[in-house]
């Protein structure tokens, strides 16, 4: 690192620190591949909006209890070593870092991070089992459909297969949940079957009085015999309780005969609590939980409905949305209808009115129409956390809009009686959930047209009593951007000088993984969908493998070899970035094939990494290609989605 450098870097983390709030207000510091990643005693101390505003940083956000600064590839790693040095932290690790934001939740954050985890393993077939399930409701709606053969089996084979998953989801929950709080993932399906048993009384038939139940005594108690048909509180309950009779055992028991007695004792221990304690108890809260929910919806009438879609914004901050999942899932077993999706669904389409009219009353900023717009289609998709953070909570005002908005939209859903037949979706995927009955289609649309305009209208006019900012950058700023040019200029220019390369009209980038792949605001994190780093393209991998996507040289290996930095011939910087957060793996299942400065050739193994292994250790593993610093006089364009490799082009790049 030169004197320039390193004096640049000084004065940064001079200013990190004083906006932090001092040396004695920070616990820990570490980096991944783009984020600077701070732990603070208290967050209310530090200045985050003037941290935006820091040379060289190109956005600050709150991840749990982790202040991130996002920098970029390369330059982060000597922003770091600065200041960690600047502050006596140098040899803290990532999972250093973790253990002391642990430490700062509260029981209830635990609870809900546990929860959010939980959900996050089996969602892939939650979405897929609700997907269907609107797709066979608007086929049956067809005459074409009821009166063809063949459309009508493959409507059926469609409604039985989202009826299996929803059928078995209780399974599904008892092993994610298992897995999650340390137990062996196998006794949580073990679990998870004896709650379905076909020696069971099936708990809807029971329900209905339609089949006998069989009653045992047991230490004096009166035991029925009835399944845990949609129990997912029970199932939640039965996979922490086994993970940890599965720990318990797992020491107690002597090794030589561990392996046959500690899962005999678990399974059965568990058994006898899920039929005499946890069972009950289970029951009771998901009866006490459906029936309060219920009750709004029958007594507080549309009054409960605002209330609910005008605030639920306001739970993602929270983060204690996790749980509308368990009880999503809870209230469609009982009653087969989810009023709780769309009541979400125009929450979240609201925050993004505000978004718009935020960029609106900002329109002649370039600044403001780069964040605006990703986060904008993110929530088209229903995620609202790069709204909420990057805009309308930070501004205020938006976020006020939003939220009535959103109560806007909940009366609609309350006059329309609007609900779903599925749950894990919103906004534009979530129609296929929504309830054909009724006219549930058009009045899906018309709630979030009421709910978007709502917002967009009300941050409109609130927008002309709060909102202070100005539409041109602060002068710290500009002298940031400037100084942030300059360097790219003299850069630019030692590297001309260097290597002069003419470069052509058109430069191809051809597949670096095979697999399938997708648009970068795909991608499930908020950095990379929103283009935080530069646009690009991401693969979901079919393989281990990841290859040069075009001539060129090696610029860096991270340490971790889960991200490479690659600059090709004619000198277009990219980052390949394997996977989502895995830097916490800290090089576990990753191997580099190739060195800082090496030369390489298009198609040539750069890493090579476990797939299955990442993804049981539960990270996402899509591979996303960041295109870090182009030119103005050039532009991407990425090719259509769908399957590729090696030989197919994933982006071209020209030159205007």
């Amino acid at each position: 690192m030169d004197a320039n450098k390193r004096q640049r870097y000084e004065k940064i983390s001079i200013e990190l620190t004083r906006l932090a709030g001092g040396r004695e207000n920070i616990q820990g510091v570490a980096h991944c591949a783009t984020r600077l990643r701070i732990v603070l005693k208290d967050n209310d101390q530090a200045d985050l909006k003037a941290m935006e505003n820091v040379d060289l940083a190109k956005g600050v956000f709150v991840a749990g209890d982790q202040v991130q600064i996002i920098f970029g590839a390369g330059l982060v790693n000597d922003v770091y070593e600065v200041f960690a040095e600047h502050n006596n932290m140098k040899n803290m690790s990532l999972s250093d870092l973790k253990t002391v934001a642990s430490k700062k939740m509260n029981p209830l954050q635990r609870i809900i991070k546990a929860l959010s985890d939980v959900f996050v393993d089996i969602m892939p077939g939650i979405l897929a089992a609700a997907l269907l399930t609107g797709l066979s409701g608007v086929l049956g709606n067809f005459e074409i459909v009821r009166e063809n053969d063949t459309l009508y089996g493959i409507n059926r084979l469609i409604n039985i297969s989202s009826g299996a998953i929803f059928g078995f989801l209780p399974l599904a929950v008892a092993y994610s949940a298992c897995k999650r709080f340390g137990g062996r993932p196998i006794l949580g399906i073990v679990i998870g079957c004896i709650m379905l048993s076909n020696s069971l009384a099936d708990a809807y038939a029971a329900a209905q009085g339609t089949v006998e139940v069989t009653t045992l005594h047991i230490f004096g108690l009166g035991v029925d015999l009835v399944g845990f048909q949609g129990g997912i509180i029970v199932a939640l309950l039965m996979g922490f309780v086994t993970a940890k009779l599965d720990q318990f055992f797992e020491k107690k028991v002597p090794e030589v005969i561990r392996l046959l007695v500690s899962p005999l004792l678990t399974t059965l221990t568990g058994a006898l609590l899920l039929f005499t304690l946890i069972g009950p108890a289970g029951r009771g809260l998901s009866s006490g939980i459906t029936n309060a929910l219920v009750w709004m919806t029958q007594n507080l009438g549309v009054f409960g409905y605002a209330v609910f879609s005008g605030l639920q914004q306001l739970v993602v901050i929270t983060g204690l949305h996790h749980i509308f999942g368990a009880i999503e899932a809870q209230l469609l077993a009982d009653t087969g209808r989810n009023f709780i999706n769309p009541l979400m669904s125009v929450a979240i389409i609201a925050q993004g009115g505000a978004v718009l009219a935020y960029m609106v009353r900002h329109r002649k900023n370039m600044k403001v129409r780069e964040l605006c717009i990703p986060s904008f289609i993110s929530v088209l998709f229903g995620i609202t956390e790069p709204a909420l953070f990057g805009i309308n909570l930070r501004y205020r005002f938006p976020i006020i809009g939003g939220c009535i908005g959103g109560a806007f939209g909940g009366v609609v859903v309350y006059l329309t009686n609007l609900a779903a037949v599925g749950f894990g979706t919103t906004v534009v995927p979530g129609i296929a959930l929504a309830d054909p009955a009724g006219n549930g289609y058009v009045n899906y649309v018309i709630a979030h047209g009421v709910a978007i305009a709502g917002g967009f209208i009300m941050t409109l006019i609130l927008g002309k009593f709060m909102d202070q900012a100005t539409e041109e950058p602060s002068q710290s700023q500009a002298s940031g951007q400037e100084a942030e040019a300059d360097a790219s200029i003299e850069d630019a220019a030692v590297q001309e000088a260097q290597q002069p390369v003419e470069i052509p009209r058109q430069e191809s980038f051809f597949g670096y993984a095979q697999g399938q792949m997708i648009r970068m605001e795909e991608v499930k994190d908020e950095t990379f969908a929103n283009k935080v780093l530069g646009d690009g393209v991401a693969v979901i991998p079919d393989t281990g493998h990841v290859y040069a996507p075009a001539d060129g040289t090696v610029r860096n290996v991270f340490d971790t070899r889960h991200a490479i930095c690659f600059e090709s011939v004619c000198g277009t910087e990219i980052l390949i970035h394997i996977g989502v957060d895995t830097v916490n793996l800290q090089g576990k299942y990753f191997h580099a094939h190739v060195g800082e400065g090496d030369v390489v050739k298009q198609g040539q193994l750069l890493i090579s990494f476990d797939k299955e292994q990442i993804k049981k250790a539960g990270y996402d593993t899509v591979i996303p290609m960041i295109f870090t610093d182009l030119p103005e006089d050039r532009r991407l364009e990425i090719s259509a989605p769908g399957a590729v490799d090696t030989n197919r082009v994933a982006a071209v790049i020209h030159k205007q």
